[in-house]
């Protein structure tokens, strides 16, 4: 079974994000780039199903500019065996991405697409759901622990009242979530095999699909900065604080 493992070049988590002058958008000049997190996570998963003698070939996906070869390698250190990178030089919305995403899986067949949960740039989390609902696979999102028994896929995923257990026919599109695993380090020697293994790429444009943006980014501002909390002693001095001070009693 092949797996097509889906990645994205994201700023660095530990990095300090400012925006424009003008208001217009995300400075990313000079600043670090990474994997996403959470891709890193769907790549983990996915070599540890080829350990493991589930899956025979892993493929890494990336849609994005020409940099994004990085974050691909990466992906091939930690134990992808090939990948594709769809070259585009704007940002494009998780729409067109799934529709991209679903060409690629009609050339490649693969038994299961594993995606992070979201990227830690947009937080959309749409691309795996828009990609399930236009390939018209199962999918199972959030998931934090995934077990392949034969044609059935069993996802425990993370709610808001805690673990469920859902199975699904395959194939399959699984969103990752963080407590799926904890992604190993690259080695020196994997990631001096990663240089030699194939990277192929392939414009946007090559695959039929409309490109125009359908949203609009009006204005980004950067979040106001928290006051400082205050302790109280007693929850009736915190009820006279929210009536006379704050007014919301």
């Amino acid at each position: 079974m092949k797996i097509l493992v889906m990645v994205k070049r994201v700023s660095d988590p530990n990095v300090t994000i400012r925006v424009n002058a003008d208001n217009s958008d995300v400075d990313l000049n000079n600043v670090k780039m990474a994997l996403n997190p959470f891709c890193e996570i769907a790549v983990e998963e996915a070599v540890r199903l080829k350990e493991a003698g589930i899956a025979s070939e892993i493929i890494a996906l990336s849609i994005g500019s020409s940099q994004s070869q990085e974050q691909l390698r990466t992906a091939l250190a930690i134990g992808a065996d090939r990948a594709l990178l769809i070259e585009s030089d704007t940002a494009l919305e998780p729409l067109i991405v799934a529709k991209l995403a679903a060409k690629v899986i009609e050339e490649e067949q693969p038994g299961l697409v594993l995606l992070g949960k979201q990227s830690i740039d947009t937080d959309n989390s749409q691309t795996g759901q828009m990609l399930a609902s236009i390939t018209g696979w199962s999918q199972g999102t959030f998931a934090s622990k995934l077990e392949i028994n034969g044609d059935k896929i069993n996802i425990t995923r993370e709610v808001d009242s805690g673990l469920q257990t859902i199975c699904l026919n395959m194939p399959a599109v699984v969103t990752c979530d963080l407590r799926l695993n904890e992604p190993r380090y690259a080695s020196l020697p994997n990631i001096m095999k990663a240089k030699r293994k194939p990277l192929v790429t392939k414009a946007a444009e090559e695959y039929g699909v409309d490109l125009a943006p359908r949203i609009r980014t009006l204005k980004v501002e950067t979040p106001n900065i928290r006051q400082g909390g205050e302790i109280l002693s007693s929850v009736a001095e915190l009820v006279e604080k929210l009536k006379t001070e704050k007014g919301v009693i």
